[in-house]
């Protein structure tokens, strides 16, 4: 068969979808070599791909890398490009605009329906139309792939999908994280980021859907009976375009007056990760809600406990290799980090049946 790929979040891989794009990528390339594969780009990126794939790099005459571009990208210009080059097939990596030719089986992967259930993140026509236009897509393609049972559940209560059309795919971290750190590589990382192993660590984000808030104000309370608590590190990248739904961590420290005892980050690329993750005696992640919820599964996959929310994906993602809390009660989320942290026993089991699972 001749299948298209809409792959154009490889120009993006400091993000979930980024990297699901190029691992899914990865994955097919070496474990496919009859079919006839396109990929459909905005950017060239690096991947040694083999014959049977090729490559469409293309833009509308509109290049600023913003909403109307990604408009006419996906519901434009892309559906025309997949006709022109006769795919019997083609597949979405991520929820999207773009509607295909009947004549052409349409598969697409839905992370989430983030924008369904908090509006406040479609806060101006130009998010509302998008998303508008992405339902309408999601409608009408003839298969979805949904990231967790949350997602699929959620497809159908809040967009009215049909169970049948939906299928669950769970996403594997990118292999980087199922190598042994040596201890040069762990010992190079503390040293970049000046920190002593044995913190507490969060990562994944700092909008509001993330609820680190509600974590420092928790690790607070745990600082004021303990102040031999280690240290809370965080990391994230602050994304402008997300204003006002940012969570400014430093101005919360600062109130707090906790500044020596919690250090940020900020972006951290993900060679670094395997190392931040493993020397942390507990990954905690407040999420209010995930369509799938990877940065639990990185810090698995290194064997490191986890503290999670009730909340959407999660508990599916960690089963019983975790400890949950609930992520709007700042005391059960401190009981619980405290739980982890002290309680070797639980820790071990964690780490025990974390392997299990992953």
């Amino acid at each position: 068969m001749k299948i298209g790929i809409n792959a154009s979040f490889t120009r993006k891989l400091g993000s979930g979808m980024g990297e699901v794009t190029l691992n899914y990528l990865r994955t097919l390339s070496k474990n496919n070599t009859t079919d006839e594969f396109i990929l459909y780009l905005e950017e060239d990126f690096v991947l040694d791909l083999p014959d049977n794939f090729t490559k469409r790099i293309f833009l509308p005459c509109y290049k600023r890398d913003d909403l109307i571009r990604k408009v006419l990208w996906e519901k434009c210009l892309l559906p025309k490009k997949v006709k022109k080059d006769n795919c019997e097939a083609f597949i979405s990596l991520y929820q999207s605009p773009t509607i295909l030719s009947e004549k052409i089986k349409h598969t697409m992967v839905v992370h989430d329906i983030i924008p369904e259930l908090f509006p406040e993140y479609i806060n101006n026509w130009r998010k509302k139309y998008y998303w508008y236009l992405t339902k309408e897509a999601i409608k009408k393609t003839d298969k979805i792939v949904a990231v967790s049972d949350n997602t699929k559940k959620d497809l159908i209560k809040y967009l009215a999908i049909d169970e049948d059309k939906i299928s669950v795919r769970y996403i594997d971290v990118d292999p980087i994280y199922k190598k042994e750190v040596s201890d040069f590589g762990s010992q190079a990382v503390l040293k970049k980021y000046e920190l002593a192993p044995g913190y507490i660590y969060s990562g994944g984000g700092l909008d509001k859907r993330k609820n680190i808030n509600t974590l420092i104000q928790a690790y607070k309370l745990l600082l004021d009976k303990n102040k031999n608590i280690p240290d809370l590190v965080i990391s994230g990248k602050l994304m402008p375009q997300l204003a006002p739904l940012i969570i400014d961590v430093e101005k919360i420290v600062k109130e707090l007056k906790i500044e020596n005892k919690v250090k940020v980050l900020g972006f951290v690329p993900q060679e670094n990760l395997p190392a931040l993750y493993e020397n942390a005696s507990v990954f905690v992640y407040s999420s209010l809600y995930e369509g799938f919820g990877m940065p639990l599964l990185e810090a698995m996959s290194v064997g490191t406990p986890v503290a999670t929310s009730t909340r959407s994906s999660l508990g599916e993602i960690v089963k019983d290799g975790g400890v949950l809390f609930n992520p709007e009660n700042v005391e059960d989320v401190a009981q619980k980090i405290e739980q982890i942290l002290n309680d070797e026993e639980l820790r071990n089991l964690n780490i025990a049946k974390a392997g299990e699972i992953y």
